[in-house]
């Protein structure tokens, strides 16, 4: 069995290995015609219920054609323009190819001595993210596994910095479109039930800031204590950006920690013609970013931001057999200091060949060409009677549903939309998401191929339609 331990003595086999599968998932990307087979969980199961892993193939070539079987035939590729469902991008080359290495080295990027390179690679990463967002020379962060333990570690270092040790009393203010992460980290921080403050938001899905203000003015008029206000820069139902100078204004005068969830947004740092768009994030005191959303790299590649570095000893344990206090002394720089985390994969590494090949502006230009690409599908949509599209789009997120002429029982209407995003999914032309607005049932697309065209969401519209006449014409045959 050291046959299959990767070391000097295998590296052909390695090679040989690794070659293979890069081939067999290159060829089912080149031969993928769209975005899903429609295959069943009753279908699918079986296959793998069957498969016996104490029984090894002891052959790569035969546990790829097993895989194919199992996995990549039936696979959801992001790949296909007609994906529009969820915050899943398509992902670039580099980003790939840095996967790879990463995985072959396997470094953890807990301590300097299991990763030395690494270490400063992501510290570079995490200073150049800070200098784009603008929070100072203070600022510092480190790499996550998503949004959520983003938020997460950002609100446990407001929770630290508030300025109460009785929990009871702490609150936290987000609107009533923000990440549902929020509640369940306040959860994970002991705080309690009715910790988070729901603030409602605009037409356009932004927060209030009058509601805002009054809810924060309540706060400390009952004695409790305004532990953290968290602004999102583009929702995941909407990708509304909420209005981040006045909530700015607003923390500094209750002294409230803001902390701004960019996981959408982000695509924003890099972006050539919509930077403005979140303007008052550089006031934040931590930020949270998903390069896995919009700077098309592979999960797993978030970090959370923070304003002023020393926040993050909140997070900071000391082990003797890992991380020493003397190694602070000794400037050793250990990025578990910073982390929930202790084995962590080097996922910036995706990142920095990202950059070093493309280049800011690359990326940049992608995330314009999604932004653009919603805008002509919102236009496309508002001038569609078959439709009602919810608001016009500040990042790549258009939501609406299927109005047909005919009918006017809303919650046929609803079934209508539900029964079209299901039949579209079980035929695996396309794959659209699916949220409620107002207690009904809408439609999403979440757009971040820039392969995707205005043809291809005229289409898919054209599909939603077909499919939910389909289910009204048989709901007036049952009813007959």
């Amino acid at each position: 069995m050291r046959s299959h331990l990767l070391n000097d003595t295998t590296a052909e086999h390695y090679r040989r290995s690794v070659t293979e599968g890069v081939e067999r998932v290159a060829a089912k990307l080149a031969a993928t015609d769209r975005p899903f087979t429609g295959v069943t969980v009753d279908a699918l199961a079986p296959r793998i219920t069957a498969i016996d892993l104490d029984e090894p193939l002891h052959d790569t070539t035969a546990a790829l054609d097993e895989l194919e079987e199992v996995y990549l035939r039936d696979a959801v590729y992001f790949h296909h323009p007609r994906y529009l469902a969820h915050l899943n991008c398509p992902v670039v080359i580099p980003a790939v190819l840095g996967e790879a290495v990463l995985s072959a080295v396997n470094s953890s990027l807990d301590t300097w001595d299991q990763s030395a390179g690494g270490t400063l690679i992501e510290r570079k990463l995490i200073d150049w993210t800070a200098a784009r967002i603008g929070l100072g020379p203070a600022a510092d962060g480190v790499f996550t596994s998503g949004g959520t333990q983003s938020n997460l570690q950002a609100l446990l270092l407001a929770r630290e910095e508030a300025k109460t040790d009785d929990l009871a009393k702490l609150r936290i203010f987000a609107s009533e479109v923000s990440h549902f992460s929020v509640q369940k980290s306040a959860k994970l921080l002991g705080l309690g039930p009715g910790a988070v403050v729901t603030v409602p938001v605009d037409q356009d899905k932004r927060m209030r800031t009058v509601a805002l203000a009054r809810a924060l003015e309540r706060c400390r008029q009952d004695g409790l204590v305004p532990m953290a206000v968290v602004a999102t820069a583009g929702t995941t139902d909407f990708g509304s950006i909420d209005p981040l100078p006045e909530i700015a204004e607003l923390c500094e005068q209750f002294d409230t920690w803001l902390h701004v969830d960019a996981a959408y947004g982000c695509g924003l740092l890099a972006s050539l013609k919509y930077r403005d768009r979140i303007t008052g994030i550089e006031r934040a005191d931590s930020v949270t970013v998903d390069y896995h959303k919009s700077f098309f790299q592979p999960v797993s590649s978030s970090a959370v931001l923070v304003r002023d570095a020393a926040t993050l000893r909140h997070a900071t344990y000391h082990a003797e057999y890992l991380n020493p206090r003397r190694m602070v002394q000794e400037r050793i720089p250990n990025q578990v200091d910073k982390s929930l985390q202790t084995t962590r994969r080097f996922d910036a590494l995706k990142l920095w060949m990202t950059l070093r090949v493309m280049g800011a502006d690359g990326i940049g230009q992608l995330f314009d060409e999604v932004c653009d690409l919603a805008a002509e599908g919102w236009r496309l949509l508002a001038a569609d009677p078959r439709f009602d599209v919810v608001v016009a789009p500040s990042l790549s997120t258009l939501v609406f549903r299927y109005i047909p002429a005919a009918v006017t029982d809303p919650a046929e209407i609803d079934r209508a939309n539900l029964y079209a995003r299901k039949a579209l999914f079980a035929s695996g032309d396309a794959v659209v998401a699916g949220t409620k607005v107002a207690g009904r049932h809408y439609l999403k697309f979440t757009l971040l191929n820039p392969e995707t065209t205005t043809a291809d969401i005229t289409a898919v519209l054209d599909l939603i339609a077909g499919h939910a006449e389909q289910y009204l014409g048989d709901s007036l045959d049952r009813a007959s």
